[in-house]
């Protein structure tokens, strides 16, 4: 398993000044900011969804972890997922800014006032929310299973955010803070639901021993195809992106 080395993108403060400045630009300029990874690996995570989870007949309810700027919750909008079931959650409260922002500035044709409140992009939820240590509040319609529990989401999303956290310090009793992240995770699945990861420092073997264990109960389901490198005789891949699903028990 990747020993990673403690770095400032694993810090909170960093993510924050990235979204303060990348905010200022937006307000001043129109810029919406980086597309971690670009737009090949959006592309690729909702062509995965497509196939997988399409949107017709009962619209997934799905949650991105560490959403920064809303970039692929919009993306996902765009191909016909119903925004008003779809949450993003970061804990730079400067990125839940812009992707606000940036979703009042989609254009949203001809409808009405009030149809425009339930189908445009503005429905898209963005709140602030510490992953590791806080619970997300569910949207309108989820059920929830028992009091206290978590809402439990068909698809949870994840591009760029297990990598930042793996950065981090560990803490005083050295424990790193990402070794708590599959479990995070795993607990907000539904049952039958799906965990989609793209990461850039751990391979797709790396992802499945850390996500697919009898700790996590999710079990390997498929892979995103990236573009492979060949280096001193190995190949590997540009990025891994990886899905895993919570089995439904009997």
């Amino acid at each position: 398993m990747t020993e990673l080395l403690p770095s400032k993108l694993g810090t909170k403060q960093h993510w924050d000044e990235v979204y303060s400045s990348e905010l200022a630009n937006f307000e001043d300029i129109g810029d919406e900011g980086e597309v971690w990874f670009g737009e090949d690996s959006v592309e690729k995570m909702v062509d995965w969804v497509l196939e997988n989870l399409p949107p017709s007949g009962a619209s997934p309810f799905i949650l991105e972890i560490g959403a920064g700027n809303g970039n692929l919750l919009f993306a996902l909008y765009q191909v016909g997922y119903a925004p008003a079931r779809m949450h993003g959650v970061d804990y730079s409260l400067d990125a839940v800014h812009l992707a606000q922002a940036i979703a009042m500035t989609r254009g949203d044709g001809e409808a009405t006032e009030d149809e425009n409140k339930e189908s445009s992009a503005r429905s898209i939820s963005f709140s602030m929310c510490d992953f590791l240590t806080e619970s997300v509040a569910p949207l309108k319609g989820m059920a929830v299973v028992e009091t206290g529990s978590p809402p439990l989401w068909d698809l949870v999303l994840d591009k760029g955010t297990f990598d930042a956290i793996a950065l981090a310090e560990k803490d005083s009793t050295g424990k790193a803070p990402a070794d708590a992240y599959p479990s995070r995770v795993a607990r907000v699945v539904k049952p039958g639901g799906f965990f989609l990861i793209t990461s850039c420092n751990f391979t797709e073997e790396e992802l499945r021993i850390k996500f697919a264990n009898e700790e996590t109960g999710l079990v390997y389901h498929s892979r995103i195809q990236f573009p492979t490198f060949s280096f001193g005789g190995k190949r590997g891949n540009v990025y891994s992106s990886v899905a895993f699903q919570k089995p439904v028990r009997g």
